[in-house]
């Protein structure tokens, strides 16, 4: 397995494995409309561009077998999206296409963010995962992770809850 930081360039491969990552994960569990709704605004290719471009941000793709199988994103500084811990770093997305799941690429892209944050000299990473996403909320348990808050989060005009989990390294 390789994981190699993304390229501005590469802005519509990360739009197309997000949409494709974020439909398999959450539309089991959401009505179609309100997918509709979220993916409609969350999932441009200029809002991509603009986050790729924020220096507070890095992405990195994962490849197994020279197949591209998931991505990371995580923040720090003001691309945080709340300020939950002094010095600390946001894991915002960490997903794994479905056909390439169970094979560590999940651990690796947690691994991934852990050194990003030793790098960067934080101190906490932290995360929000939906209050019904059972099999993430177990793996980040595994690695760590403790809730220390919740937040609401739309998902078109359906309210649900996040759990924030945190981590002090």
């Amino acid at each position: 397995m390789q994981i190699i930081p993304i390229e501005a360039s590469q802005a519509e491969i990360l739009l197309d494995l997000g949409l494709r990552t974020f439909n398999d994960t959450f539309s089991p569990q959401n009505t179609p409309e309100n997918m509709e709704a979220y993916v409609s605004e969350a999932f441009q290719l200029d809002k991509m561009a603009a986050e790729l471009a924020n220096p507070d941000s890095n992405f990195f793709f994962i490849y197994t077998d020279d197949q591209l199988a998931g991505y990371l994103k995580v923040n720090v500084n003001d691309a945080q999206t709340e300020d939950i811990a002094e010095n600390a770093l946001e894991i915002e997305r960490i997903y794994v296409d479905v056909a390439f799941k169970g094979q560590g690429l999940g651990k690796a892209l947690m691994e991934k963010a852990l050194e990003v944050a030793k790098e960067k000299g934080r101190t906490t990473v932290w995360l929000g995962v939906w209050e019904k996403n059972l099999p993430a909320i177990g793996f980040y348990q595994k690695q760590g992770f403790e809730k220390v808050s919740q937040h609401s989060f739309w998902m078109g005009d359906d309210e649900q809850t996040d759990f924030i989990l945190a981590k002090t390294l």
